[in-house]
């Protein structure tokens, strides 16, 4: 009762019913001004802005056209190697002897290119069909060198025509000489199987190991010139490698997607 009696006390005085009351101190409206500033800027940034987001995946440098797996077309022994690795043939060139039954028969390039690898030895008995050589399609020494990116199915879409490429290459220190620069020359849109990617190399090994989380699709980079370096190409750093570059060289690259606005991920 005490307690109630103080508060009837106090709503019949009247002389604190005249009293001003403070809704805010002025500490209080600062922050709230520089509440409003920023929720405004934040929302025009939201429609207005954007955002730069990047993919990173596997590369290989490559001439454009790719490799080709040459063949035996018939069974037999090989009696001679008529090639070695690194040398550039044209195409119908001899690669290898191989005795048959019927005679002996030679193995011949189809296209013009470099033999890149050879899996055929004297005395080695292979069948119809079996795998003798890699080759790439190569005519010219100085052809230039390509990247191709196989990147992720769901990505390929967010990739955008002449995007900027970095490329780690693996022979290359980055740490000394930085990151190999490109920028896309085409998107193939249709996903690769493990087949598909290790015809176009030549290699077996890689087109298992870039399918492992499922089918990529190859983007083809072209890797931008420069006259002030050793290899030809530009990098982030002044000079780059003080040696040139070789196709079949691994590198991851990181590919600059299409920039989003903020707004899109917030709407459904």
């Amino acid at each position: 009762m005490q307690f109630r009696q103080q508060a009837l006390t106090k709503l019949q005085s009247p002389e604190e019913l005249d009293l001003p009351v403070r809704f805010a101190r002025p500490q209080g409206w600062l922050v709230l001004s520089v509440t409003v500033v920023v929720m405004a800027a934040a929302s025009v940034w939201a429609v207005t802005g954007s955002v730069a987001s990047t993919v990173n995946a596997p590369a290989v440098l490559t001439h454009g056209e790719g490799s080709y797996i040459l063949q035996s077309p018939a069974a037999g022994q090989v009696t001679a190697v008529l090639t070695k690795e690194g040398e550039r043939l044209p195409a119908g060139s001899p690669v290898l002897k191989v005795r048959t039954a019927d005679g002996e028969t030679v193995v011949r390039t189809v296209a013009a290119g470099r033999i890149t690898a050879l899996a055929a030895t004297i005395g080695q008995i292979i069948a119809t069909g079996a795998n003798v050589a890699a080759v790439e399609k190569v005519a010219r020494a100085d052809d230039p060198l390509y990247a191709t990116v196989y990147v992720p199915a769901e990505n390929a879409a967010s990739v955008p025509a002449d995007a900027a490429v970095d490329l780690t290459v693996q022979t290359v220190p980055s740490q000394r000489y930085g990151v190999l620069r490109g920028h896309v020359k085409s998107v193939d849109r249709t996903a690769r199987s493990a087949q598909q990617i290790s015809a176009f190399l030549g290699d077996s090994q890689l087109g298992e190991q870039f399918t492992e989380e499922g089918r990529p699709v190859a983007v083809l980079v072209r890797l931008d010139r420069s006259s002030a370096t050793e290899s030809g190409y530009r990098w982030s750093s002044a000079d780059g490698p003080p040696y040139a570059l070789t196709s079949m060289t691994m590198a991851t690259a990181s590919i600059r997607l299409a920039d989003q606005r903020p707004l899109d991920w917030l709407l459904p």
